[in-house]
């Protein structure tokens, strides 16, 4: 086998002969570590062979799913890796999904097994799942994962892996109806590795505190075990825990969402944490404050990086917010062979400084969803040459300096009385009250206006919404002006901090029908 320096050097390496290489050239060097447990990746090698070896002794087919609904572990890594060394395509599924979604998930994708925790076997009894459950945690009520495993010493037979293959399904996080099944290829996650080149994964340790369902989180962790890294995971996020832990195990990269660096930040005493040794930070997955940039900037040792991409591929665009403080309304330039464009509504092309739905194209893409032909070519777009760009769903304008500024999701943009409303604008005007911690706007029915917009906010004292909402419609134009502004505890979010506009807009509609 070539050395992993000269895998990672080539055209196409995969991901299991990685780590295989890693544990051959440097098999003590710690792999994973979670609360209460290390392990090193000859380990983790050889714990790999044994999930894929028992994968095969059950007759799971090539190219199929193999699904897991859990908390972060280091099983849970171990399933996930030793499924793609089989061949097949893990398949992690969000808890945070109803339990009929879940199902509905696991029949879709078509995985024979199910590799659950107790809390999550606990929460889907009854759903009428059919796959096997392999108890992940060996907890009682089903069959442990220690007794599923094929023996220790156990081999599998090799597989050849195509670039096309399948190497994961994540389930897009929709929150009505079967979220798609978005199918990654091998050659999509090679791409995502090789790309960090330069970033200095192979010496790195890597603070994981998102889950390993979302594809926030793997294009973090991938790529620091293939380049022979330490990934320290966080069954659950807690912003004290986090820096107490980076302090701990001298953590040098991280991949953050936004409003975990916002509950970081917002510690008192988060000065007093010894930080020098982060050289990476990275964010993505949901909209990142101008303000919030600048003060982690300022304050957090190391580089900080935002990406904006998505889990279907197509075009990513990077922010390097330590070297560009004049562009942090922005999300950065696209990556160099990664082509982004914006068209209108009838799919043309739109002058630069002009706002369009962003489209994208690159070396990291999706396949398509699986077993959704009509929904994969919903998602994707032709150039004149013929082309495929996959849909982002956003709409933004390229500067005069060629970086992406994101107005909304397209489908969260508001059409008032005609006029186009982004409500990430309104957002930041509200943002810009004293009274006002947190705050999303969304697009309601109106008899007179087709839709108007309706504020919620998460509040600072004992702020007047009246008042709040009288200073703010006199600081934006007659069409922009909120029809009403209410309180909330706390907006409703996704695990990855995507605020769920879906669920306001239900609440707004059972309180006002």
């Amino acid at each position: 086998m070539p050395t992993a320096e000269a895998m990672l050097q080539s055209d196409f390496a995969t991901m299991p002969d990685l780590i295989r290489a890693h544990a051959a050239e440097r098999p003590d060097k710690t792999a994973i570590v979670s609360p209460g447990r290390v392990i090193d990746f000859r380990t983790l090698d050889a714990r790999m062979d044994r999930v894929a070896a028992a994968l095969q002794r059950d007759s799971v087919p090539r190219k199929s799913a193999v699904a897991i609904l859990a908390a972060p572990s280091i099983d849970y890594a171990v399933v996930f890796l030793g499924a793609v060394r089989a061949g097949c395509a893990a398949t992690p599924i969000a808890p945070s999904a109803t339990p009929e979604q879940i199902a509905a998930m696991v029949a879709d994708s078509g995985s024979p097994l199910l590799f659950v925790d107790a809390a999550n076997a606990a929460a889907i009894a009854g759903a009428g799942i059919t796959a096997e459950q392999i108890r992940l945690d060996n907890s009682d009520g089903g069959r442990a994962l220690s007794d599923w495993l094929a023996p220790e010493g156990a081999a599998p037979s090799p597989v050849t892996i195509a670039p096309q293959d399948p190497f994961n399904i994540i389930y897009s996080s929709g929150t009505t109806g079967t979220p798609k099944g978005i199918v990654q290829p091998h050659a999509m996650r090679w791409a995502h590795i090789a790309r960090n080149a330069a970033a200095g994964f192979g010496n790195a340790v890597t603070m994981i505190a998102t889950p390993l369902y979302s594809n926030t989180t793997l294009v973090s962790f991938l790529p620091t075990l293939a380049w022979g890294g330490t990934v320290v995971l966080m069954p659950k996020f807690d912003a004290h825990q986090y820096l107490e832990l980076a302090e701990q195990h001298r953590a040098t990269h991280t991949m953050l969402v936004p409003v975990q660096y916002a509950r970081i930040m917002a510690l008192p005493d988060f000065d007093r944490f010894d930080l020098t040794s982060f050289r990476l930070k990275t964010s993505t997955s949901a909209p990142f404050a101008p303000a919030l940039k600048a003060d982690i900037v300022a304050r957090w040792p190391g580089l900080l990086v935002e990406y904006y991409g998505m889990t279907e591929g197509g075009g990513t665009c990077i922010l390097n917010c330590t070297a560009n403080p004049t562009k942090l309304h922005t999300v950065g330039q696209p990556v160099e062979g990664h082509d982004i464009r914006l068209i209108d509504d009838d799919g043309n092309e739109v002058p630069q400084g002009q706002t369009g739905e962003v489209v994208g194209r690159s070396p990291a893409m999706m396949s398509g969803y699986h077993g959704r032909k009509d929904a994969t070519d919903a998602a994707t777009w032709r150039d004149a040459h013929g082309n495929l760009f996959i849909r982002h769903g956003d709409i933004g304008r390229f500067d005069e300096d060629g970086f992406l500024q994101l107005m909304d999701r397209k489908k969260d943009m508001i059409i008032s009385g005609g006029f186009n409303i982004y409500p990430s604008d309104l957002e930041a005007v509200l943002r810009e009250h004293e009274g006002v911690i947190d705050c999303s706007v969304i697009g309601v029915p109106s008899e007179r206006w087709g839709e108007t917009p309706v504020g919620f906010y998460v509040g600072n004292g004992d702020a007047d919404p009246d008042a709040i909402l009288d200073w703010f419609n006199g600081k934006v134009g007659k069409t922009q002006r909120l029809a009403a502004l209410e309180p909330i505890d706390e907006l409703p979010r996704s695990a990855i901090g995507k605020v769920l506009k879906r669920e306001l807009r239900d609440r707004w509609l059972e309180k006002h029908a």
